[in-house]
Order: structure tokens, then sequence, then C-alpha cells
């Protein structure tokens, strides 16, 4: 019977081969996409504006090439409409499927000479072919017929006459084995397990499993039964034989759990070995396999036709949960990911070697994860390590267990690693499980920690397009990235401190209120606006905002950030400088604060030996000296000295009765009182610093821990949290005073407003308004973070002394603040998913990626008064 749908892998390089006048482009047509499909004619097109130019065919290929080239490079499966008909022509093609790990399908379409040519008289675009082509073409598909499976076709279908063409109605897209990104898990996947099946028992067990014995009542009865906990389910990484003193035990109980869905397993090339020698295949009894060879002939043949059939089966690698997780014995570079190919097995077995020998005899190991970028995890094992290894967002939990180290489980998506130590030495290893380091230092780092010693300046320039949770991505412009580049090269501490970065906060929307720019009543309508219930009102402080990150004491600043020598930890600016100049100083400082929370019991508390925290360093003039005295200072200086000269003077002149005298005198005294008010309102945020005894830090958000950020708890936890932790030394920290104020509640609105006139009548600055939820749920869009709110005589120091005169306030009711509140939501997300990505064990580039945009995104063109 004809076939009605052919049945295709998802991920493959369609061939269709066929004369001319076949109907390759109707049935590719009317069973593909039209994207799908490149067209040999469609390409002479492209290069010539003639389909049937023939003497643009080599620039035609060449596209067509191209145009396969970057479909198979980017996953898609593609459709070659061209005769095909000649093996040169398919040799291109076939390597680029064999370079792209693609499988090679060939379908072809076998029609009578007299039936294509009768097709090409009846195309007026044909009436160039000559008599001698399709017949040619014909003798051509017959010797290929002979050749398609050994040039490398996995799959050929042949339809022989308009018939068979035209009663396939359908292709089917056949998932490839290694596809299984609709099972999210979770998972415990478990290292090389060579033959050691009392240590695979026990991490079973503490995984929360229970291994039970069984009555065999069949001889294809494994023995052996197991319970997973509820909807968990184990993933072998492959070697379970060789080396150990239990190899076949190990085999039944893997086995019984692939079996029953507990388990997934993907082999091990001390597994494949295995397979290759019950296969009657020749292979050498070297690196344990003589233990798993005398193991297995005290088992049945029975057994052994169970393991051979099991080990048949096993699939290279597989590419879980959205493609979120991959797992293969030796890993697995991005490009061979859910791919297809004898190259991509090799590899996973195997992995990547140098072709070299190192002084053990053993082949030197290329280690492909320096290089990955991709974004799954990959966990394997293959080479044991004596911990598990994070690099690059890649993970080796081979720990050894038969070389007396440990067998190790990652409990996905968790990311926890739970062991156990091997029972015994089973074997000695050819060569230590980590190779002498020579730098006493390096000793001391992690993989992913030496690593990200040496940043690549590519990651950072150029236009960036940031894949983020909050917003479906953030796009740095090239020349804010140039911008960024100077300021992180020439000013910026050691980037491994640099966790986070805060974002610029926007101010409310212009007040309609006399001698008002910015009133509370703005903001509490936005949040209203916005679906908000409540609202946190904080004293804004006027200092500097500061990042601190800090570690317990120096062995947890290695540990967790990849320093040495630097102290316990930083205290930055928002453009990732250091703050302080002054070491000792700093020392002091972080010092202090360390007291602080150890005596409040913030480590235990937190169980964590480092915190982020988000604060202000009172006062302004601690880091703001030079501006204050070049920028502020100097305009009240010139302003105090030379109006009241310029009031006298029009005063006198006003006595002699000339015009328009009165007018500028009033002006010019009106000057004069906003120039001593400008000079006041500054001067109250500044005081000496001359020790540790002048600062304050004022922290408002505790950022995170070891372990998790604090995006998810609101804005009175935070406060709250570190008001307790501020009673611990109220000399150095100083809580934040707040309110929470139910939008709804008129009375609770009219009291927040009230404390905002008291506190700017005071002199202060203002206050910071935020939605109570860290980050909103449940919104359309992102709702900004944060509004600020500041008072009439602080808003004079940012838009000068006399911006309160008639006409110049007018004008500043002009302003915008929506490119202001755009800049603010973007910042805040990259901030987020910065210090998500630190605490999930993210490399320091993809950490940086957050950073760095948020430093780019500085230097738009935004009124920076706003």
């Amino acid at each position: 019977m004809p076939l009605t749908s052919l049945k295709l892998p998802e991920l493959s390089l369609v061939l269709l081969i066929g004369t001319s006048g076949a109907g390759k482009s109707t049935f590719a047509r009317r069973l593909f996409r039209p994207t799908e499909i490149v067209s040999s004619d469609q390409c002479r097109a492209l290069v010539s504006d003639d389909e049937n130019d023939q003497s643009s065919t080599p620039d035609a290929f060449a596209l067509l090439h191209y145009l396969v080239g970057l479909r198979l490079k980017r996953g898609l499966l593609t459709v070659v409409d061209a005769t095909n008909v000649q093996p040169e022509a398919r040799n291109t093609l076939v390597q680029l499927a064999r370079d792209y790990h693609v499988l090679p399908t060939a379908i072809i379409l076998d029609v009578p000479d007299r039936v294509a040519e009768d097709r090409n008289r009846d195309r007026a675009e044909r009436q160039h072919l000559g008599r001698h082509v399709v017949p040619q073409q014909r003798q051509q598909l017959r010797r290929s017929l002979k050749t398609l499976k050994a040039e490398g076709f996995r799959h050929i279908f042949h339809l022989h006459g308009p018939e068979e063409i035209d009663a396939v109605q359908a292709v089917v897209r056949d998932p490839l084995y290694n596809n299984r990104k609709a099972d999210a898990g979770p998972f415990d996947i478990i290292g090389d397990v060579h033959g050691c099946y009392q240590e695979l028992v026990q991490l079973l067990t503490d995984l929360g499993y229970t291994v039970q014995p069984e009555p065999m009542q069949d001889v294809r009865d494994l023995g052996v039964r197991v319970t997973a906990p509820a909807g968990r389910r184990a993933l072998f990484l492959g070697d379970l034989v060789d080396r150990g003193p239990a190899s076949p035990q190990v085999l039944r109980l893997v086995m019984r759990m692939v079996q029953d869905g507990l388990a997934l397993c993907v082999p091990g090339n001390h597994d494949i070995k295995l397979l290759r020698h019950l296969n009657g295949k020749q292979v050498s009894e070297q690196h344990g396999f003589a233990e798993t060879l005398a193991q297995l002939a005290l088992e049945s043949d029975t057994f052994k036709n169970q393991v051979r059939q099991f080990l048949d089966a096993l699939v290279s690698h597989y590419v879980l949960d959205g493609g979120r997780l991959v797992v293969a014995h030796a890993g697995l570079r991005e490009d061979m990911q859910g791919r297809g190919s004898g190259a991509v097995r090799a590899f996973a077995l195997f992995g990547e070697t140098t072709g070299e020998i190192d002084e053990f005899g053993l082949p030197v190991r290329y280690n492909w994860a320096l290089e990955y970028r991709g974004r799954a995890m990959v966990v394997y094992g293959h080479t044991p390590v004596p911990t598990p290894e994070w690099l690059n967002n890649t993970i080796d939990i081979d720990t050894g267990c038969v070389f007396g180290g440990r067998l190790t489980a990652l409990r996905y998506p968790e990311r926890e690693l739970v062991s156990v130590p091997a029972a015994a030495v089973y074997c000695e290893p050819a060569r230590p499980l980590r190779p002498a380091v020579v730098a006493e230092e390096a000793a001391t780092l992690t993989a992913q920690q030496a690593h990200d010693d040496l940043l690549d300046i590519r990651d950072v320039t150029g236009k960036q397009i940031v894949k983020t949770r909050l917003l479906p991505s953030v796009t740095i412009r090239e020349e804010n990235a140039v911008a960024a580049l100077e300021v992180m090269s020439r000013f910026a501490l050691n980037p491994k401190w640099l966790l986070y970065l805060p974002p610029t906060m926007s101010p409310s929307e212009t007040s309609a209120l006399p001698d008002m720019l910015e009133h509370p009543a703005e903001a509490f309508d936005y949040f209203r606006r916005q679906g908000q219930e409540r609202v946190v009102c904080e004293e804004k402080h006027m200092g500097s905002r500061v990042v601190v990150v800090l570690a317990r004491n120096e062995d947890a600043a290695r540990r967790r950030f990849g320093v040495v020598g630097e102290g316990p930890g930083k205290c930055y600016t928002r453009t990732g400088r250091n703050f302080f100049n002054d070491a000792a100083l700093e020392a002091a400082f972080l010092k202090r604060l360390q007291q602080a929370l150890t005596t409040a019991g913030f480590w235990e508390q937190f169980g964590t030996d480092w915190l982020c925290l988000d604060a202000e360093l009172l006062p302004w003039s601690a880091k703001a000296q030079e501006l204050i005295k070049n920028q502020y200072a100097a305009v009240a200086a010139a302003a105090t000295a030379a109006l009241p000269e310029a009031t006298a003077v029009l005063a006198q002149a006003a006595t002699r009765g000339l015009d328009g005298i009165e007018a500028l005198l009033a002006r010019t005294t009106a000057r004069q009182t906003a120039a001593q008010h400008y000079a006041e309102a500054y001067r109250r945020y500044c005081w000496p610093v001359e020790s540790l005894a002048d600062l304050r830090l004022a922290p408002f958000h505790l950022l995170a821990t070891e372990g998790r950020t604090y995006f998810d708890k609101d804005h009175a936890w935070h406060m709250e949290t570190l008001r307790t932790l501020s009673r611990a030394d109220d000399g150095l920290l100083r809580a934040t005073p707040y309110r929470v104020v139910h939008l709804r509640d008129i009375a609770d609105v009219e009291a927040a407003t009230q404390w905002w006139l008291d506190l700017t009548a005071a002199g202060g600055e203002g206050m910071v308004i935020k939605p109570y939820d860290f980050i909103p749920t449940g919104q359309k869009q992102l709702v900004q973070p944060a509004l600020k709110c500041r008072g009439r005589e602080y808003l004079r120091i940012i838009y000068g002394p006399d911006y309160l005169l008639p006409g110049n306030l007018e004008r500043l009711r002009e302003r915008g603040v929506k490119a202001k509140r755009n800049l603010a939501l973007r910042e805040f997300t990259l901030g987020v998913e910065g210090l998500e990505r630190f605490v999930a064990g993210a490399p320091l580039r993809e950490v940086h990626q957050c950073v760095f945009g948020v430093l780019a995104l500085e230097s738009e063109a935004v009124d920076p008064r706003l």
C-alpha cells in the first residue's frame, strides 16, 4: 500500500531527489512550511533575477549551502529543493549535516521520463531544457539508489510514480530519542557508580528511595525492588560497571529502576565497552574490565542478554526540562545538544582529547567546559574530581567513589548536592584526582573562580540583548557599552565583588500645587492606578547610595567570591567604584559592621556567611566633598558675595526714581534670599568626616545571603529586619523611619502626606514611596520599584537657587519623567537578574552582563536632575 505519511526526524536535512519535472517543488510546498524550503531555483533568482539562468548556478548553490548551514546551526529542519541526483551535489549537503550533527534524509521522487517531460513542456520557464536532460538525470538517479546509504543517509524514502507521491498527505516529525524536553523532573542525578553497589544503595536511601531485595520467580526477574520519593526520579550518568566489587548488582538495580519508570540512564564509555563484549567483539580487559568479566561469569545467560539489550537501548544524552538541563556521561558542547550523530555520541561517551598522552599514560582531555556558553545546565561525570566542580553552568559530579572518594548526586532543580563516602578504596587511580597546583592561591579557588580571573572583553562590547526574568529582554546599545567599559576598566574595584548595581529612581509626576515641583499625591495616584493597595513610605536620607558586600571572615570571602587578600568585603558606589579612599577607614568600617551582624545573630539566623546590602552612607559630604566644594559651595559663595552688593546698588538707584529699578531690585532681593536658602540647604547634609565615628550607614534592602535573594519579601519585612540589625550598633547603623500606607484609606494617605511635609519643613530631603511588595505581581506590566518625592529646599540644591522664582518653576513643570521611568525599570530588572544569577552560581561573566548593563544604561541621555 502507498505510504500516506512519512516519518522524519524532527531535526534533519531533507534532500528531495528527482529529475527536473518530478514534482519536487509541489511536493515540498504541500508538506513543509515555506520557511523550511531552500530551493535552488529561488537561489538562482536571488543572485541573478532569473531562476533559469544556468550561468548563475555556482553562485546560487553557494547561497543555498550558506542558507542550509545557517538553518542547521540553529537546529531547524531544512528541505533542499534541487535535483540532487549527482553524488557531488549531495556530498556538500551531507557534510553540512555532519558538521551540525543533523541526520540526513533522502526522499526520492521517481517518475517516468515522459511524465517529467510533459510537465516541463507545460512550464514556459522550462522550454530551454534539451531533450537529453531528463534521461541523463534519470540515469544519475538510478546510480544514486545504490550509494545513498553509504553516503550517510539514515532515512531513505523511495516514492515510485505520481500515485505514490500524491498519496503522501503528511509528514510526521519524530522527536529524537534524546529529546525529553517535556520531562521537567525533579531528578536525582547520580555520578559514576563503577560497581559500588553498597554506596549506591546508601546514596539512594539518603535521597529518600527505598531499595529492597525481591524473590526471583523467573529467570528474567532482577531480584530487587525500588520505591521512589513522590514525583522524583533518578538519572544515572553511566559507567555503571568496571573496577568496583559489584557491577552485576548495580546493573540489576539500575535496570529495574529504568524498567519501572523510576530512572533514566545514559551510557558511559565503560558500559559501551561491556556492550561490545556482549555483542561478541574483542575488547581489552584493562581499566577494571577484567573484574566485571569475572563477576558476570557467575551470572546466567538470560541476565547477560538482558544487560546487552538494556545497554544497547541507552541514548547518548538527554535534553530535559524545556532545554534547561542536559545530561551526558562526559558532558556535551552546546552545538551538539539535542543533535544526533556519531560525533555527538562519541563526545558524550569520551569527551574531547587533545591527542596527547600524559605522564600516567592516559589521554589528555580537553576541558570543553572552559568555553561553554550554553543556556542549559550540563551535568556530567567521566573525569573524577575530589569534589563536584561547577564551571560555566556545568558540573562534574564524578567524585571517584571507586577510588576511595565519594558517590555524589545532584538534586535538580534544587542544585543540592548529596554524597556518601566510599566504604573502601576498590581501585587505585592511574593518576591523582586533581593535578598539583603550583600557585598556592589558585589551590584555594574553585574551578569557576579560577576561570573567572580573566574576563573576556567580547562579553561586554557591542550591542547586548540581556534575557531577564522580569522583562523579556533588556537591550544595551553599543555606544552605551563603550561608556560603561571606560568606567569599569579605569575606576571599578575588583569585579568579583560586583554582584549588583542599584537602579536609578524616578521622581513622581510634577505637582500643580503652588511653589511645589513634587508632592506625594502624584506618587500615591501612580501606584493606585497600577492596582497597588498598599505602599511603603521611607524617609529619604541625604547620603551616598552604596552596596555593601560583606563576608563573615576572609576565609568566607575567598570561598564565596574567589578573592584573596582583599579583606572580608567591600562598600562600593552606584558606579562600581570603591567608596573609601582610605584603606584603614574601610577596614574599620567593615569590621564594625561584621561585629554588629555577629551581635545581632544575623549569620546564624540566615544560615549564611555573607550578605549583600543596599544602603545609604551618611553624610553626603563623606563622598561628595569635591562636588560640594566645586559645584554647590562655589555657587553659594559667588551668589552671597555678589548679590548683596547688587542689591545695595539697586536700592540706592531706586531712591532716584529710575524706571524699572523697583522690579529689578525685587528680583535681585529674591535671588539673594534664594541663595541664602540654597547654602543652608546643602550645608544641612554635610558634616566633617574625620573618623569612623562620623559615619552612619542606613541599610534599607537585604538583597541576598548564601543560597537566596530577598526580592520575594515585602518592603516592610526589609525595614523591620534591618531595624533589628541596627539596634546591634546604633552608633554606626541608622534604622530608616518608614510607614505603611493603605492607598484606599484617606486618613492614612493624609497622615503620610503630613509626615512628608514635616520631614521636608525640618530640612529633610523627602521620602521614597515603594509598592508594598518588592516585585509586585499580577500586573500586566512591571510597576516602578520606587518613586522619590523630594522637598522644596532639597530641590533647590538640584535645580539651583532660583528655581522657584517666577518663570523658572513654570518651565520645570514641563519636565517629562517617561524616559527616567523606563530607565529605572530596565536597571531594576538587570539588578534583580544579576544578583539572582550570582546566588544560583552562574559564571561571573553572566552576572556582569547585568551589572555592566546597569552601568551602560546610566550613560543614556536622561536629565540627571530627575
